[in-house]
């Protein structure tokens, strides 16, 4: 009798993550964002020619945590994945690191789709630099400053003249020009962004006479975001308007529970939090991850999809 065959033998060889479809491939790597998309285009021949697709990074969010130890680390980053869109860029947001330098890379290489933008507690971008990278984004719908300090009137005229195509706008916290000359900001916006649908000052310090004023000016709000506003009195016919005109209305005193970043010390409050005992090695970072040249220094051929 002839003996039977091995197990081994007569199965199939399991398929592996390397076999997967190439759409679910790109479903997969594009959940781990651009942070983990520059770490997994490393891994294989395959993960890399899908992290080539410029498509795979139409959306950039990087999100550094309050220290500044990985300041240009996180700018390296940002760049490469900039590189790798192509000009197909449509949405970035940079939280806590980024420098004149880098706005102005981005926009250089993105004027020509980039529609959403987002800048958290971005201390080292100066405001003129903001205005001059913004002008150039013909195509921008969406700007959301947060935690971004010294933005002024004269900055939002700039902004508002410049991006005709602008929906929604977002200027956050106290630290913001708003704080600081609020009926002025108020005019600015309401004179400059007329066709704003949507509008988030949270944490401002504006009063009745400011908030009439944007809504005389921006007469297609359909949201309006006033959460944490505590000098505002709506209990009369402002807020009789407010609640007719706009159909999305957050009050002062609604819940600020889904603002991530709402809360926590911004950007320029946290330089003595981390020292160099923290463990927190940005030179390191950014020498050894992506800053070694422009182009890329990694051999791919050593790795195969046999492996």
């Amino acid at each position: 009798m002839a003996p039977a065959p091995s197990r081994s033998s007569s199965a199939s060889p399991p398929s592996t993550w390397i076999e997967l479809p190439r759409n679910v491939t790109n479903n997969i790597l594009m959940r781990l964002g651009a942070e983990g998309m520059l770490s997994a285009q490393q891994v294989c021949c395959t993960w890399w020619n899908v992290c080539k697709d410029p498509i795979m990074w139409q959306v950039i969010d990087l999100s550094n945590p309050p220290s500044r130890k990985m300041n240009e680390g996180y700018a390296a980053m940002c760049q490469r994945a900039v590189d790798r869109s192509q000009g197909q860029l449509v949405e970035l947001t940079i939280d806590s690191f980024g420098h004149n330098e880098l706005i102005n890379y981005i926009v250089n290489r993105s004027a020509a789709n980039l529609k959403r933008l987002k800048l958290v507690s971005c201390i080292d971008i100066s405001p003129p630099a903001l205005t001059e990278a913004v002008a150039k984004l013909g195509q921008l719908e969406e700007l959301h400053l947060i935690m971004m300090p010294s933005i002024s009137s004269h900055d939002i005229v700039a902004i508002g003249n410049s991006c005709t195509k602008l929906r929604s706008f977002s200027l956050n916290s106290s630290k913001c020009g708003l704080y600081e000359d609020p009926f002025r900001c108020a005019e600015a916006i309401a004179t400059c962004m007329p066709n704003l649908h949507h509008l988030q000052l949270i944490a401002n310090e504006m009063r009745n006479e400011v908030l009439e004023a944007i809504l005389d000016g921006c007469p297609c709000l359909e949201s309006l975001d006033i959460r944490q506003c505590w000098h505002l009195h709506l209990g009369g016919d402002l807020g009789k308007r407010c609640r007719e005109q706009i159909q999305d209305l957050r009050l002062p005193n609604d819940s600020v529970s889904d603002l991530p970043w709402f809360g926590r010390p911004a950007q320029w409050e946290c330089d003595d939090l981390f020292s160099d005992e923290d463990g927190f090695h940005g030179d390191y970072y950014c020498d050894n991850y992506f800053c070694a040249n422009d182009e890329d220094d990694y051999d791919y051929d050593y790795y195969s999809d046999k492996s």
